[in-house]
Order: structure tokens, then sequence, then C-alpha cells
């Protein structure tokens, strides 16, 4: 027994020092790289979408493996997000990579995601999955053409993806003040009178239409719509393939003091006696 106690202590030092080196020399675990979501501008919805489009005059080379498509205003072309980039509603993730844009992590703008895998099976809708889809924000610009946005998760996974839709309240280029009748202050709705094409980055609606818009008043009330709905308008590029997007259909607009920032996105929490607002 004398001699083996010295032999278990010397086992015993060699072992501690072996686990010792090993870990030392393993290797590190690596931490996935992540995109963090820009926490700024919490307060308002922004808008990533400006019209006109404004492109550049030659589209961006991309890395190898990496798609380019057109931005998702429906503008220029750009590299596709990767796996773990922040996307929005301009910049998309790669649809060749089964990517989207995970917007689960901005609550609630829901305005910045992370492009995340589509994998596996596609579920079937799940009973205990509870609709939801938010009113549509204020379109973003008061005259000519703007976007506004919605969440939805009415969808296969049961998801909450971000939804847009053009709009136009009313024309930039049409002084309407000329078209209130004599002795009135307001004109509630303003109609061209005669049916025109739609114009997005170049491409032309595929049959015309005669829209309606807010008018405007002589004092200081502002009109805004509290019927509509959205169609889908579809466009004919002169050289390349068609698309279409969700457009804005305003049926009937009213005037009021409360005239709303379309940047305040608190503005959809007041209510409008007897005027409530459709929009599906």
């Amino acid at each position: 027994m004398r001699w083996f106690l010295p032999w278990t202590l010397v086992a015993v030092t060699a072992a501690a020092a072996g686990s010792t080196l090993a870990t030392a020399f393993s290797p590190a675990p690596t931490a996935m790289a992540f995109t963090p979501v820009p926490l700024e501008d919490t307060s308002s919805h922004p808008q990533f979408c400006k019209w006109p489009c404004e492109c550049p005059p030659s589209p961006p080379r991309c890395p190898l493996g990496v798609s380019l498509i057109t931005d998702g205003c429906e503008c220029c072309k750009m590299c596709a997000q990767q796996l773990g980039d922040n996307c929005t509603e301009a910049a998309i993730c790669d649809p060749h990579r089964g990517l989207y844009c995970d917007y689960s992590g901005d609550r609630p703008r829901y305005a910045i995601g992370v492009c995340a895998p589509a994998t596996g099976e596609v579920e079937p809708w799940h009973r205990n999955c509870i609709a939801y889809t938010s009113p549509w924000s204020p379109c973003s610009t008061s005259c000519g053409l703007g976007v506004s946005t919605r969440i939805s998760n009415v969808n296969t996974r049961c998801w909450p993806e971000q939804e847009s839709r053009l709009c136009t309240l009313r024309p930039c280029d049409v002084d309407i003040r000329p078209h209130i009748k004599e002795g009135k202050k307001c004109l509630a709705v303003y109609q061209p009178a005669a049916s025109m094409n739609f114009t997005l980055a170049g491409c032309t609606s595929t049959r015309p239409y005669r829209p309606k818009y807010c008018g405007v008043c002589t004092d200081s009330r502002c009109c805004i719509p509290y019927k509509s709905k959205t169609i889908d308008v579809s466009f004919q590029c002169p050289d390349g393939p068609g698309f279409s997007r969700q457009v804005l259909w305003i049926n009937a607009c009213f005037c009021n003091l409360s005239c709303r920032n379309p940047n305040d996105i608190f503005a959809d929490l007041e209510s409008y006696p007897d005027f409530p607002e459709i929009a599906n």
C-alpha cells in the first residue's frame, strides 16, 4: 500500500493537467453572426419606399451566389438580403434561397425584420391560430403616390407579415379648389372626368381606371378616406415581365378638423363618430 499512494497522486495530477490543457486548446464555441434589429425611431412607422423611383444608372454587382432582384418598392434592382440580414418592405430577402422577412422581433412596429429560412414542410392552418390583421396605416403622403402598410398573420404559417399597398389621396399637380361649389368651403371627393392608366416605375397598368380622390377645403379642415377598399392592379413593363400591386381604392371621403399626421402611429387610436373607416 505504501507504493500505491504515490503512484495514485501522480496519476491524479497528470489527469488534472491533461484536462487543463484540453480546455485551453479546445476551440471556443462559435457564435452565429446576427444583425441586430435597429431600435431607433420606435415612435413611428418608417417609410422605406419613395416615389417617384430614384435608381442608380446601373444595377449593383452582387457577390457570387446572391440574387439580383427588384426591390420591394418595385423600383430598383438590388442585391437580395441574406440569412441574418435586416430586411424591410424595400430591402427584401433572397427568394431563391427560401428566405422570408421575420418581423416578430420588432413589435409593435413590425417595420424592420431579419431574414430567416422558411425550411421544412409548410404546416396546414391550425385551428388554434388566432387570425389578426391590423388596420391599414395612413398614406405616407398627402398628395401623389405613397404607401400604406398593415400586419397580418393570415397565412399558412400563421406568422406576422407586413403587407403594403400603394395609395394616392389626391394628385399633386391638380388644383382642386376651383372645383369647390360656390358657397361651399369643401369638396369631399374629386374625380377626374376621364379615365387614365396608373404608372409605376416606367410600367403602365394593363387597363384604365377612373379613381376617386379626397378633396380639399378652403378653411382649416382636411379631407380623408372613410370608405375604401384594396384592389389588385396589374402592370405591364415595356422591357420586362409584368407584376401586380395592391392599390387603395377610395369610395368616399369626409372633411373634418381632426387632421392627422401620416407619420403619427397613435392617430389611428382616434375615433370619428358616425364615420367608421372601412378598409378591406
